[in-house]
């Protein structure tokens, strides 16, 4: 190779075979494209220091605006709130509209999507539950993961399914990690599923779970000892609905004993559906 060879004539080969003599020499880094002196530079006297001045800085742009976070009434505020609007609410669908305006419920910010209700809204069996988990937070519907599941079978078992029913939840928001609603979350969302029970007027409730029954039909005890019985749900307008406190399919998927308790009361659902004929 010519070492006055213009090395952009270079073919791919002879370039290749250049930067393996340079690697084997010990050049791995390529500062510049022309090679430097470095030994005049350095017997060459320094240069003169020129201190430059900074331009002067631009303006400041503003500061973009910090976005507030959602406001959430105070617990008796939201309350209150809840009453006037879901008793305003003519039909389910303004009751839906009006709960996914409803910031009232801190829940509201930590689930994806309200879940409202399920099944046929002329029902004459209406099931309760407590709240949303995983699955009906991403699919916006209640009873839809392996509890949904389980629920199906069980409707099944007496003759029903969803097109005879209708399934909702006493908090329509999904609790962060599947917890517990706390007693302020339900008594916030108490007037709304209270108004949905008055919109659908079924002829029997189904509480499923201790959160429900407590909730719906004033129970102190554990549902184990509550489950079975026939009790009242008395409405806003006086009108009391026969109502069967049962287990939750949930807790009936880790205690799977306690599924003999739960056939016996879907036979007792069952007759008390034909003996009112609520099953249409």
């Amino acid at each position: 190779m010519k070492a006055d060879r213009d090395l952009r004539n270079l073919t791919p080969q002879e370039a290749a075979a250049a930067l393996r003599w340079w690697s084997e020499a010990g050049v791995d880094l390529a500062l510049d494209e022309t090679p430097h002196d470095r030994f005049a530079e350095s017997a060459a006297p320094p240069p003169r220091r020129v201190v430059a001045v900074a331009p002067p800085a631009p303006p400041r742009a503003p500061e973009p605006r910090r976005l507030q976070p959602a406001r959430f009434s105070a617990p008796d505020e939201a309350a209150d709130s809840a009453r006037d609007i879901a008793a305003a609410a003519a039909d389910l669908e303004a009751l839906r509209a009006a709960l996914q305006r409803f910031d009232g419920c801190g829940l509201k910010a930590t689930a994806t999507q309200l879940v409202f209700a399920d099944g046929a809204p002329a029902a004459r069996v209406m099931l309760v539950g407590e709240a949303p988990g995983a699955d009906e937070d991403r699919l916006g519907r209640p009873f839809v993961g392996r509890a949904g599941r389980l629920l199906d079978r069980m409707l099944a078992a007496i003759g029903l399914d969803r097109t005879k029913v209708y399934i909702a939840n006493v908090v329509p928001w999904r609790p962060p990690g599947n917890r517990t609603p706390t007693p302020q979350e339900t008594a916030v969302c108490l007037p709304f599923i209270r108004r949905q029970i008055a919109l659908v007027a079924p002829r029997v409730i189904v509480c499923l779970g201790g959160s429900a029954i407590q909730t719906l039909l004033g129970v102190r005890e554990g549902v184990t000892r509550a489950r079975g019985v026939w009790r009242e749900y008395v409405g806003d307008d006086g009108q009391a609905i026969p109502a069967l406190p049962m287990f939750h399919p949930a807790y009936l998927l880790r205690t799977p004993a306690a599924k003999r308790q739960a056939w016996a009361d879907l036979l007792k659902l069952k007759r008390a559906i034909e003996e009112i004929g609520a099953g249409g």
